[in-house]
């Protein structure tokens, strides 16, 4: 009998050499274990090596969601970055991959590899939507120029075969299915042609009923050089948050906080107290403006959005005197933003050592706050992640409690702790491991809400489906 692990990567290495848009056998072929992308950006030149880099399985920011829970089969699903590198030094090519955790089981099977995306770049990770059918959507995106796809499982609730339903450009991918509405896609387009895009990166809406026949993109906001946004569902709600960069100072200038919401599936867009916004947004001082960090000459990094029980939303960001690692940018400052009638109160949580400290914050249905992020310095100081840590607060964010070390004495950082949709107790947060200062291996980890236990996915499989073991 064949080896079931050769088996995996001969397909492995078929798809590696395919076109992403290529169609494969059925069903989709699978790898032998989850291994996450490892990426950087921009040389510094000096010991931290790189602006950004490291494992970034679940990078960026602005992609979300990268997983959700689905209580009809008790199936986590997740999407991720994942690498045809079998080990630290092979040449990192980006795999798009589609997995899930059963909670019935605590198992997870061999990963799906969706497509290859001829690229190292970890801004094409993907993003996964689940309808009202159960049917599974993979968007995957391009980082300005390039091919884009979305995909659909041919079976509900199922991982196995997937079909190709448009390739088109888009970037920066957020694709929410609103119950009962259909798709509000946010997403952001490169040299667009649209009015004031030319040369920037404009945030952008698309709509559909279906997944198959979609509306033409529309211009949500352009302010300057560009934005770039977050965003979450409440219920039928949808909330953004977003920021410009300024004229003369490009990626790297990352200014203000805006706030805008929709409840009617992106047909009219409004402030937190309900007054109407006129688009497209193109100037800085427009009515969405709810911190203005240009007064303090800051620059702001967005994490997260959650709701309390009365679905008023919370921003988690973080300010920074500069975009270069180390410690002349210090202090990295944690925020909250809570948004109540008019106003929003700004509070304070944590600091920590890098821009790129990525984590994701839940308010949970008795009042509790909790922020899940590399907060304590790891192994690579002032390069993204660190030490994952679990904070909670009792007051509404006043207070900051550090209720768990989640991992410790790591030869990694960690970083980019992301929240599934509908998050259950048993995976409430998933990341990756990677050295911020040179290519290496990189693991996918995921915990649960009580923080006791940290498990490590399998990087080599030899069965159908395996219990995570514990990391820690």
């Amino acid at each position: 009998m064949s080896n079931p692990t050769s088996i995996s990567w001969i397909l492995y290495l078929l798809v590696a050499c395919s076109a992403p848009f290529q169609t494969f056998a059925e069903p989709l072929p699978k790898d032998d274990g989850y291994r996450g992308i490892w990426y950087f950006n921009q040389p510094s030149k000096d010991e931290y090596k790189y602006k950004y880099s490291g494992g970034f399985a679940t990078y960026p920011q602005q992609h979300e969601p990268m997983a959700i829970y689905c209580k009809e089969v008790n199936k986590t699903f997740f999407c991720y970055g994942g690498t045809t590198a079998r080990k630290a030094g092979d040449r990192q090519v980006l795999l798009h991959m589609v997995s899930y955790f059963d909670h019935a089981t605590g198992k997870v099977p061999r990963p799906t590899i969706l497509l290859n995306k001829h690229t190292g770049d970890a801004h094409h990770n993907p993003t996964i939507s689940i309808d009202d059918k159960g049917f599974i959507w993979i968007f995957s995106p391009a980082h300005g120029a390039g091919d884009s796809f979305i995909h659909r499982s041919k079976k509900p609730y199922s991982i196995e075969e997937f079909e190709l339903i448009q390739k088109t450009n888009f970037s920066y991918t957020q694709p929410w299915w609103l119950p009962g509405r259909g798709f509000l896609f946010l997403h952001t387009r490169y040299n667009s042609g649209s009015e004031g895009t030319k040369g920037a990166r404009g945030l952008h809406t698309m709509t559909s009923p279906d997944g198959v026949k979609w509306s033409a993109p529309k211009l949500f906001a352009n302010i300057e050089m560009g934005d770039y946004q977050i965003s979450w569902p409440y219920g039928n709600k949808i909330s953004t948050a977003f920021d410009f960069h300024p004229d003369g100072e490009g990626l790297n200038g990352r200014a203000n906080m805006y706030f805008a919401q929709t409840k009617d599936g992106g047909e009219t867009w409004t402030t937190l107290d309900g007054r109407k916004i006129s688009l497209p947004l193109t100037t800085k001082d427009n009515p969405a403006l709810i911190y203005n960090s240009r007064e303090k000459k800051l620059l702001v990094y967005l994490k997260d959005i959650a709701y309390d029980a009365k679905g008023n939303p919370v921003i988690l960001f973080l300010t920074s005197k500069g975009f270069d690692s180390g410690p002349k940018n210090n202090p990295r400052t944690w925020r909250t933003a809570y948004g109540r009638g008019t106003t929003w109160e700004i509070k304070d949580v944590v600091l920590s050592d890098s821009n790129y400290d990525h984590g994701s914050l839940y308010i949970e249905p008795d009042g509790t706050w909790r922020i899940i992020a590399p907060t304590d310095a790891g192994p690579q100081p002032y390069n993204p992640g660190g030490e994952m840590v679990m904070w909670t607060s009792a007051d509404q964010g006043t207070t900051w409690n550090k209720a768990k070390q989640l991992t410790k004495n790591s030869s990694r950082n960690h970083t980019y702790a992301r929240k599934p949709l509908n998050a259950h107790p048993d995976f409430y947060a998933f990341w990756a491991d990677g050295d911020g200062r040179k290519p290496s291996e990189s693991s996918i980890y995921f915990t649960n809400q009580k923080g006791d236990h940290v498990w490590e996915l399998p990087k080599t499989m030899t069965e159908d489906f395996v219990k995570p073991r514990v990391a820690w």
